[in-house]
């Protein structure tokens, strides 16, 4: 049996789910099989009391996570996972999750996919001191009041930069789960992992959307599309790695869709979004930046600064040097979907969001480029799967026992 943790090294944790005595506990917690029926019963159970919070109706992003932790979406996600007879899947053991600090609900969804595959799980919380965060968590504090035998398997933490708590949670960690870029997962792996343990680190990405001007203007249902837009950019302040930061035209008429699809987002926006002085002051000092780097670029006339376009006249990843959020876009007009070539042959290219016929979009995955993780429709660029960045979280989070 593992030895529990040393009390000392964890002080400076807050708890906001759980305590020190089920974390110092963790190591020798015995893993559940994947998708056991006594965790799709707690994930359900926690849905239902994130749907009874008014609170929570607030915040699409909470309402999203507890419709996708429901038994019977879990169950059907379980179905299309592929199983042999003559395998079989158990948790590796504990999970020390990092969430990234500007999605709120990004760790709830570390957490489920941890606990699914059958691991214990401690995962640190977003700094950052989000509503959504307290919704999921006074959820999973009443669901666990009614599981209590799942409480070993849950914990969640918000402590600071110290890397003694880093040391101490990855030196019993079977696998380790890093959100939040780059800088993150240097810092984080100066901690050491078992020699046995597995890491999975998703690193700083850039995603685009891609819009067939004809079928748009073709379409019935604009409003919804701007809906659709909305929560895939503005819904996070595009500070999701799932977030279009580049817009492309496809089709023929491009001019008359781009001015019909602005209008309808710049509408919505007036009615839902507030612009901070700095973000618009972000957003023009990036202009500049990006003009003073390129000649071939212009800014598209919008009535204020809720929506930033700057057309571009070639694209390559050069550009996302020049990304900012907040409602930044640069826009590229292009005859061919191969034309984004350039753009996603880099491992930092992660999604696709796009609004067309899906062949048109999908024969960028056949070009076998470095990038390009997910080609999905508009609005669904932010939903969750267990397939992301290119790893099948399922599999790496799960130990696999060969019966011959």
């Amino acid at each position: 049996m593992q030895p529990n943790f040393n009390r000392e090294n964890l002080k400076g944790i807050s708890y906001l789910v759980g305590d020190e005595e089920i974390l110092a506990g963790m190591p020798a917690v015995q893993p559940h099989e994947r998708f056991s029926p006594a965790v799709v019963d707690f994930l359900d159970r926690t849905a239902k009391k994130i749907m009874a919070d008014r609170s929570a109706r607030q915040y699409p992003d909470v309402v999203t996570l507890a419709f996708w932790m429901r038994k019977a979406n879990l169950l059907g996600i379980e179905k299309e996972i592929p199983r042999k007879d003559f395998l079989r899947y158990i948790g590796r053991g504990m999970v020390f999750h990092i969430a990234p600090s500007n999605v709120p609900v990004n760790y709830a969804y570390s957490l489920i996919t941890g606990l699914l595959a059958g691991n214990a799980n401690v995962i640190k919380a977003p700094s950052k001191d989000f509503e959504q965060v307290t919704i999921v968590n006074r959820a999973l504090r009443a669901a666990l009041a009614d599981y209590p035998e799942m409480a070993p398997y849950v914990v969640v933490v918000r402590y600071g930069h110290q890397k003694e708590i880093n040391d101490a949670l990855s030196e019993f960690a079977d696998a380790r789960v890093i959100w939040g870029g780059d800088r993150t997962i240097a810092e984080i792996r100066k901690s050491p992992l078992p020699s046995r343990a597995v890491e999975v680190a998703f690193a700083d990405r850039y995603s685009l959307a891609a819009i067939n001007a004809d079928y748009y203007l073709a379409a019935e249902n604009k409003t919804q599309i701007a809906r659709d837009f909305f929560n895939d950019t503005y819904l996070t302040d595009q500070n999701a790695c799932t977030s279009p930061m580049t817009v492309a035209w496809t089709g023929k008429a491009k001019a008359e869709a781009k001015r019909v699809f602005w209008q309808q987002m710049h509408e919505l926006l007036q009615k839902e979004y507030e612009l901070q002085p700095v973000q618009a002051v972000n957003k023009l000092t990036k202009s500049y930046l990006l003009a003073s780097a390129y000649e071939d670029v212009r800014r598209e006339e919008m009535p204020d600064n809720l929506i930033f376009r700057m057309g571009v006249g070639h694209i390559d990843h050069d550009l996302m040097l020049f990304k900012e959020n907040s409602g930044f876009f640069m826009e590229y007009d292009c005859e061919d979907i191969g034309e984004l070539k350039d753009l996603c042959n880099d491992t930092h290219c992660q999604t696709l969001s796009y609004l067309g016929e899906k062949d048109e979009f999908a024969r960028l995955a056949e070009l076998n480029l470095k990038g390009i993780d997910r080609i999905v429709p508009m609005g669904k660029a932010m939903d969750f799967e267990f397939n992301w960045d290119g790893y099948d979280l399922m599999e790496m989070l799960c130990r696999i026992i060969r019966i011959a």
